[in-house]
């Protein structure tokens, strides 16, 4: 984004644009045969038919905005990203985000994330949460957060519910009020409005909204929303990543303050972090009875450059690092994992190569298998057949795993 000459740095900040428009996906209704008029897509039976521009195969399991199909991605991936670049990119620009991690070689250096960004005068970093005011970075602190929060009734759907305290009793009575279920408790859900990576298909887009609104959280604030029926705090978004300094903060805070009860801290992230911040997040969880929750979108470097614009090798690093400390509580689980099925993406190999990572960990470590629904940039693909599901369920299995779920199955068609 262009520097405005001033005392100050200054952006023209656009709003992000409207879903559909980003996605090419405008009509309401869908009717055999027809040719949308916003992506210029072929729908038959009622869903866009994508053109792989590498091969030209066409197919309604091939996101138009994406451009390219999975085995292109896979044995072709030169010539594919860079034809996924341009679909970043282009959501990026909508959301008024920097189009790639900076690396100014004079810039300030951020190293809470895989990016590493090195934010040049008056440049923003990837998350948009920083900005080099000049010979400082400016925004969002250990003390401040761009965040919202609302109070979730307890058993929540959170993806580690069917294995964790607040869902099961797991750990009771150290870590659980109750049992079973925690009827009547509630958890402090934390929504980031940042992430580090830039998923094409992310079902929480509505975050980029709220990245550049002045408004901010105090630590002190969120600290005192714990209140005597809040059983455990999860941070989730967007993604904690960006912000972990004040999560972290906020987390120490709220345990030091309630020293005699129950108060679990669990993360839902993709895990791009720096490991040093890892291991204060399992560090937390562990004491208080809460886990981490990873999201492994894709075990194919190239598949989720393609998908989320950034490497996983982070990620898939700290998930290793993460199991290592599985022995110290293995109850209730401290670590969990899911996968999102995403439609012609995401398929049966690809599950199978997640799930012998995992099992090549622990074994243990419960995994779930998430339905897929069409959003932000690849809102032009359908939602996950039961079929591929059902596919997935058994390679999972197959690979080693003892614990794995379906999980959104009211999305299965």
């Amino acid at each position: 984004m262009p520097y405005k000459p001033g005392a100050a740095c200054k952006y023209s900040i656009g709003r992000l644009l409207p879903i559909s428009a980003v996605s090419g996906e405008r009509q309401s209704a869908r009717s055999p045969g027809s040719v949308d008029i916003w992506s210029g897509n072929w729908k038959v039976g009622g869903w866009p038919m994508g053109e792989c521009n590498v091969c030209h195969i066409s197919s309604k399991y091939i996101s138009g905005t994406l451009g390219v199909c999975l085995q292109c991605i896979r044995k072709k991936p030169i010539q594919a990203l860079a034809i996924t670049a341009r679909a970043h990119q282009k959501s990026r620009a909508a959301a008024g985000l920097p189009e790639r991690p900076p690396k100014d070689p004079g810039g300030i250096s951020c190293n809470i994330c895989i990016n590493e960004c090195r934010i040049g005068p008056c440049s923003l970093g990837f998350c948009g949460l920083r900005t080099n005011d000049g010979d400082r970075l400016t925004g969002v602190t250990a003390d401040y957060a761009k965040l919202s929060w609302y109070y979730d009734p307890l058993p929540t759907n959170c993806v580690a519910n069917w294995v964790c305290a607040g869902g099961t009793g797991a750990g009771y009575p150290k870590y659980a009020y109750r049992s079973g279920a925690e009827s009547g408790y509630r958890n402090l859900a934390v929504f980031f409005h940042a992430c580090s990576f830039n998923c094409l298909f992310c079902q929480n887009w509505h975050f980029k909204e709220e990245t550049f609104k002045p408004q901010t959280v105090s630590v002190r604030s969120l600290v005192s929303a714990a209140d005597e029926k809040t059983a455990c705090v999860c941070y989730f978004g967007g993604d904690p990543t960006p912000q972990l300094p004040f999560a972290l903060k906020a987390s120490k805070c709220a345990r030091k303050e309630n020293p005699e009860r129950i108060l679990r801290v669990c993360w839902e992230t993709n895990g791009s972090m720096n490991p040093k911040l890892l291991d204060q997040m399992m560090e937390i969880a562990l004491s208080s009875g809460g886990c981490v929750k990873f999201d492994l979108k894709a075990w194919d470097e190239n598949l989720h450059k393609a998908l989320a614009g950034i490497s996983n090798q982070r990620t898939l690093d700290n998930f290793c690092r993460a199991a290592e400390k599985i022995k110290q509580r293995p109850l209730p689980p401290p670590l969990v994992a899911s996968t999102l099925l995403v439609s012609g993406y995401v398929d049966a190999a690809e599950i199978n190569a997640i799930a012998k990572f995992i099992a090549t960990a622990n074994p243990d470590i419960p995994y779930s298998l998430l339905a897929f629904h069409p959003q932000f940039f690849m809102s032009d693909m359908p939602l996950t057949p039961k079929s591929l599901a059902d596919e997935c369920l058994k390679a999972a299995k197959d690979a080693g795993l003892k614990r794995v779920r379906l999980g959104n199955i009211h999305l299965l068609v």
